[in-house]
C-alpha cells in the first residue's frame, strides 16, 4: 500500500539505495549533463532547506521520490521524480504529486510550478495534465567542438557584415543595467515567462543576470559573453556560462526590437564562438560542446542555431503549473 511523506533525518539509511538507483541512471534515462550530488550532498541541501524531496513508500519500503526546490528562483521548481521501478510510474508519480500539491498550496498562491520533463519524465505528460499543467516542447541544441559538420557549418554560415554604428565587444560589468532592460523587453512575452515569471519584471530579471554574473547557476563567462553596441549603447546581449569545465551553456540572448531582423544576433554568438575556438587552438582549452535550448517552435531562433552548426540532440515538455492551479 502506499503512502508520501517529507524525507526526514530518521529516513535518511533507508532512502539511500533508492537515491543511488536514481543517480546510476540521471544520465541514461534522465538526460542530466553533470553528475548529480553524492549522497553526503543531497542530504546536506536538505538540511540547509535548499531541496525538499518527497519519497513514497510501498509497505514502509521506498519506491520513487520527487525533488524540489524553493530557493533559486521565484518559482517552485520540480527538479525530478523518479521510481526504482518503471512498472508503476505513472501511478507513483501522480501520488507524489498529489502530496506535492498539499505541502505547497499556501506557496501556489503567489508561485509558479515549474518542471522540465526531461527523459523518462515525458511518459508523465498524460498524468500532470490531468492536475493542471500546462506545456512547452523545448529543443537542446549542440555545437560539438570535435564535430567537422559543425565546424563546416560554422565556417560558412550565413553572416551579414556588421552595419555601421555597430560594434561587438565583451562583457563588462558596466553593462549589467543596460542587460536588465534588454533581457527583460525580450523575454517578457516570451515562454520562457510562462515558468520563470522574473522576467516579467525589472527586478526579476535582474535576480536572473546577478545569479548568472556571480556564478550561481554556473561558471560566468564574461571575456565569451557578447555584447552589442549602437553608437556606444548597448542594446543586444548574448551570455555564455561554463559547466563541469568543459561545457558551455548559453543561457540568454537578447536584443532591443528596434535592433531585431538585422542578422545582429548571429553576429553576436559568432563572436562569442569565434573567441571559444581560438581558445581552444590557442590555449588547448578542454572545452567540449556548446549547448542551448529554444521552443521546438520557435523556426527562427532554429534556424539562427543551425546556420552555426548547432545540431538538434532532443527534445523534452516543459511543464509548468500557473499560478492558484
Amino acid at each position: 500500500m502506499y503512502n508520501t511523506r517529507i524525507l526526514t533525518a530518521h529516513e535518511y539509511g533507508s532512502f539511500e539505495k533508492l537515491y543511488e538507483d536514481f543517480r546510476s541512471k540521471a544520465a541514461s534515462e534522465y538526460n542530466f549533463e553533470l553528475d548529480p550530488l553524492d549522497y553526503d550532498g543531497f542530504l546536506d541541501a536538505i538540511d540547509k532547506d535548499l531541496i525538499k524531496c518527497i519519497v513514497l513508500y510501498n509497505n514502509d519500503e521506498p519506491e520513487a521520490f520527487l525533488v524540489y526546490t524553493t530557493a533559486i528562483s521565484e518559482a517552485i521548481e520540480l527538479n525530478i521524480i523518479h521510481s526504482i521501478s518503471k512498472e508503476n510510474f505513472n501511478e507513483q508519480a501522480h501520488k507524489l504529486l498529489e502530496k506535492f500539491l498539499e505541502v505547497t498550496k499556501t506557496l501556489r498562491k503567489d508561485q509558479i510550478v515549474c518542471y522540465p520533463m526531461l527523459g523518462e519524465q515525458k511518459t508523465l505528460i498524460s498524468t500532470i495534465a490531468k492536475l493542471g499543467f500546462k506545456f512547452v516542447g523545448i529543443e537542446v541544441l549542440r555545437f560539438k567542438f570535435n564535430s567537422e559538420e559543425s565546424r563546416e557549418l560554422f565556417e560558412h554560415a550565413r553572416v551579414v557584415k556588421l552595419p555601421e554604428d555597430y560594434e561587438v565587444v565583451s562583457w563588462n560589468s558596466k553593462y549589467f543595467e543596460d542587460a536588465v532592460e534588454v533581457i527583460q523587453e525580450s523575454f517578457n512575452d516570451s515562454s520562457d515567462a510562462l515558468f520563470d515569471p522574473r522576467f516579467k519584471s525589472l527586478d526579476g530579471t535582474r535576480d536572473i543576470i546577478n545569479k548568472i554574473v556571480k556564478d550561481i547557476y554556473a561558471e560566468f563567462m564574461p571575456n565569451s559573453t557578447s555584447v552589442l553596441l549602437y553608437k556606444g549603447e548597448a542594446v543586444g546581449f548574448a551570455f555564455m556560462n561554463l559547466t563541469g569545465g568543459s561545457i558551455v551553456n548559453i543561457p540568454l540572448v537578447g536584443i532591443k526590437q528596434e535592433h531585431q531582423g538585422k542578422g545582429l544576433s548571429t553576429i553576436m554568438l559568432k563572436h562569442s564562438m569565434d573567441f571559444l575556438l581560438q581558445a581552444i587552438k590557442q590555449y588547448n582549452s578542454p572545452l567540449t560542446e556548446i549547448n542551448t535550448t529554444t521552443e521546438t517552435d520557435n523556426l527562427q531562433a532554429l534556424r539562427l542555431y543551425k546556420n552555426l552548426g548547432f545540431m538538434e540532440d532532443y527534445s523534452y515538455p516543459q511543464s509548468y503549473l500557473p499560478i492558484g492551479n
